[in-house]
């Protein structure tokens, strides 16, 4: 498998703004843009899959060069290996579900056999979970049936690259709460990178490995997830919100008291047990909020997560009351929200040992 990242490089003149952006995608995983609506992210979606020309780009993925306006290099967009989700699944009603998904078969990538685009079709309906629907006609799908269908029908022409333009948005809160899973389990366990747009938090917490935020058409910060939405002065919020993002496995259950342990890189904490066996991989939401800071081990308290943590930065909130500190818990970051007055009063400071007192905990991943 191919693990050098990926180069996406892109300048655009748009109305308002100039697209500029510089990125450098994982071998697998998703990689989503976000932002608010008008920042740029469709346009990098739209010139990556050469629907759209940049005014310059370098756009190398898989080790090919789909353009390079410096080399004179520029692939037509029926050449470049892609699949594309838009946000309203465009299925053909006339056929049923297997016939949709048969004509997107015949558009995979030159030098693929027969048998190797058969293959990657029947991985698609398993992976997607397709096979009760494949004779039906999809106007009786629902809307996150409909966009299953979708994704296995660009996962069909074996795109090298997987682009998914806010593929929940049209979808009520329930509709997107079904295919949720399937778009982790497509995150877990598909071997090509996805470029994934959407302006939903919830959708940026659950499954991005990358979090790029766009702002008039600049990237205002890129990384991974839990290091991007930790940064103290960052540009995203949970609500109003800061927030880290904790990514572990079950290590063990409590069955007395219907726990689960959940293991990180830097810990273990404890949450009402989501009945998931062990080993499985999952990914938690820690509020600034609901993280209070000890300097000494604290004891004889309610609070059943406590973690020993370095403070890393001190920056001041939203309002001057208020300040943010980001922890670190071995490699894995924590924010707390807490008065200015508490700082002084417990004199903290960058590079104290400190504890943290986790007091609420959301899955937001498994």
């Amino acid at each position: 498998m191919n693990m050098t990242p990926h180069q996406i490089r892109l300048r655009l003149p748009r109305p308002g703004f100039t697209l500029d952006v510089d990125l450098a995608l994982p071998a697998r995983g998703i990689t989503v843009l976000f932002g608010t609506s008008g920042s740029g992210k469709t346009t990098v979606l739209r010139c990556v899959a050469g629907l759209e020309q940049a005014a310059q780009a370098h756009i190398h993925i898989n080790g090919q060069v789909w353009q390079d306006d410096a080399e004179g290099i520029t692939l037509p967009a029926w050449r470049r290996p892609v699949g594309y989700v838009f946000q309203e699944a465009s299925l053909f009603d006339h056929l049923d579900v297997r016939a949709n998904l048969a004509y997107a078969q015949k558009r995979a990538r030159r030098g693929a056999g027969q048998g190797e685009s058969l293959l990657a079709l029947e991985n698609a309906i398993a992976l997607l979970g397709l096979e009760p629907l494949l004779h039906r006609r999809t106007q009786a799908l629902s809307g996150g049936e409909r966009q299953r269908v979708a994704i296995a029908r660009a996962l069909a022409t074996q795109p090298e690259l997987l682009l998914l333009d806010e593929p929940l948005a049209s979808l009520d809160p329930a509709r997107r709460q079904d295919i949720l899973p399937w778009l982790e389990r497509l995150r877990d366990e598909l071997h090509i990178p996805m470029l994934y747009v959407t302006h939903a938090m919830e959708e940026v917490t659950r499954l991005a490995d990358t979090l790029v935020v766009l702002e008039q058409g600049q990237v205002r910060a890129s990384g991974p997830t839990a290091r991007v939405l930790a940064q103290v002065d960052g540009p995203v919020r949970v609500g109003e919100d800061a927030a880290a993002l904790l990514d572990g496995h079950v290590l063990a259950i409590d069955t007395t008291w219907h726990l689960a342990l959940i293991a990180f890189d830097g810990g273990s904490v404890w949450i009402s047990d989501p009945g998931l066996p062990q080993g499985h991989r999952v990914r938690l939401r820690v509020l600034a909020r609901d993280v209070s800071i000890a300097t000494q081990p604290p004891g004889y308290t309610s609070i059943q997560n406590v973690l020993p943590c370095v403070v890393v930065t001190i920056a001041p909130d939203t309002h001057p009351s208020q300040a943010v500190v980001q922890l670190s818990c071995g490699a894995t970051p924590l924010l707390a929200r807490v008065t200015q007055r508490a700082v002084d009063t417990l004199g903290l400071s960058v590079g104290q040992s400190v504890w943290a007192q986790v007091k609420a905990l959301a899955l937001v991943g498994s």
